[in-house]
């Protein structure tokens, strides 16, 4: 039987192509976030897509969660996503690790937000929809990819 950490290490090389692009687009919120909270304010297609801060202190679609007791669940949820992100590796489905992997990256950056500031920075405001986050798409985007591979029938 081959030893966990010699197996892990041996499949951890399999999620790179999900591991830069969740390394430089979480870089990236972060930048926009301190760009954000100095007021910096511009269009981005005209005033349908602009650039400008928002506190987003509740979770998606403005639901009134928030405070000490959001933030424990938030944390709570993403040391169980670091578990399956670790049990992942071990059974060798780097795609759905890959995923998972750009979830814990997209809700880490939310967090510290939460955790610095009390909200959350959201910057690019689409008109007659929302404000939102480059680490929201990661989040969205992640979970949409893996139920989408979940229920994709093997070709």
């Amino acid at each position: 039987m081959m030893n966990f950490s010699v197996m892990f290490l041996s499949n951890l090389h399999k999620i790179d192509r999900y591991f830069l692009p969740a390394v430089f687009f979480a870089a990236l919120d972060r930048f926009l976030k301190c760009l954000a909270v100095r007021q910096a304010e511009f269009g981005l297609i005209g005033d349908f897509f602009k650039f400008s801060f928002a506190e987003n202190r509740y979770i998606a679609f403005s639901l009134p969660l928030n405070g000490v007791f959001l933030n424990i669940l938030i944390l709570a949820i993403l040391l169980s996503l670091l578990y399956y992100f670790l049990n992942l590796i071990k059974k060798d489905r780097p795609r759905e690790a890959g995923l998972i992997l750009i979830l814990i990256f997209g809700a880490a950056s939310n967090l510290f937000d939460r955790l610095k500031y009390g909200f959350v920075i959201d910057y690019l405001d689409l008109r007659y929809f929302t404000v939102f986050n480059i680490a929201d798409i990661l989040i969205v985007g992640s979970v949409g990819l893996l139920i989408f591979f979940t229920f994709k029938k093997e070709s």
